[in-house]
């Protein structure tokens, strides 16, 4: 059997984390290739499945990213499928999600091409510390963190005015919370939680990636969060048309709110960075569930 697990040209040389999913898979008897997702010349068909992994070079072209989706898929199996790469890579799928009763972070959506007063908007929703972040973006690309004094204020709505003509953007009250607990994940592979993790920002920083030398450490869910973050995936397959189960794999991303409750962050069902390395048998759970259905 061979499968593609696509990536992109300039992945550090750090990125090691998909590392036991490669050997899980080639101790089931399968080849494992790595190519480049937005190179010319690949002959997708001649792979038995294709599952998205390190594309993290997407939120520049996004079009492209969801048209070569399409095209792999009428070729080929994609996990997660071509619907889930198109509703998942702009942020405007959170808005479905809370329609279907997800507990989201409160955001307000700034459109493209339009001009807001940031000082307004934040008075009218009662945003004491703001968060603004691109609808398409990953690795918190030109996210900001603001104070909602006189220079916080000018610095975001200098930001807001620069990329708004390009692109919309979303303003979130700031989770405090990111800061000392972290951003917490449950890493789900057929609709059911593998294990749970948490990314700690280096200190006075809210940005939990590896890129900025976050640290991440295992973490367990009490049964009560674990019920709830699993029926965020629940939703989104419901959204998407989708069976119960039918997303391969799901990263759901929350902060603690200051009721103490988790609001959803993310729900990463495209790319995402599964940490293996904090779930001693998540890789190989996902080699197998990969292959029962590639069988099916």
């Amino acid at each position: 059997m061979r499968l593609a697990l696509p990536t992109h040209r300039e992945l550090p040389d750090w990125e090691v984390d998909d590392l036991p999913l490669h050997a899980a898979l080639r101790a089931r008897g399968a080849l494992v290739e790595r190519p480049i997702w937005d190179e010319p010349g690949t002959d997708w068909s001649g792979f038995d499945a294709v599952l998205i992994r390190t594309t993290w070079n997407y939120q520049e072209k996004r079009a492209d990213f969801v048209a070569w989706a399409d095209a792999v898929e009428r070729v080929t199996r994609l996990f997660n499928p071509a619907c889930v790469v198109r509703w998942n890579t702009a942020k405007t799928y959170l808005w479905d999600l809370a329609r279907r009763g997800v507990r989201v972070t409160p955001t307000v959506w700034l459109e493209r091409g339009r001009r807001v007063d940031l000082a307004e908007l934040c008075e009218t929703h009662r945003i004491t510390r703001g968060f603004l972040k691109p609808i398409v973006g990953a690795t918190s690309r030109e996210t900001l963190r603001f104070a909602t004094d006189h220079a916080g204020l000018a610095a975001a709505q200098a930001h807001a005015d620069r990329l708004l003509p390009q692109e919309g953007l979303m303003l979130q009250p700031y989770r405090d919370a990111v800061e000392t607990e972290g951003e917490l994940s449950l890493i789900l592979v057929d609709g059911e939680p593998v294990h749970g993790v948490r990314k700690v920002p280096v200190p006075g920083d809210y940005r939990v990636q590896d890129d900025f030398d976050a640290t991440d450490l295992p973490y367990v869910f009490a049964p009560d969060e674990l019920e709830s973050l699993r029926a965020i995936a629940t939703a989104a397959e419901l959204e998407l048309g989708l069976p119960r189960g039918g997303l391969l794999y799901a990263r759901v991303d929350v902060l603690r709110a200051p009721d103490g409750g988790l609001d959803l962050n993310e729900l990463e069902i495209v790319e995402p960075s599964l940490f293996f390395r904090h779930g001693p048998s998540s890789a190989e759970r996902l080699a197998a569930a990969l292959l029962r259905r590639i069988g099916r």
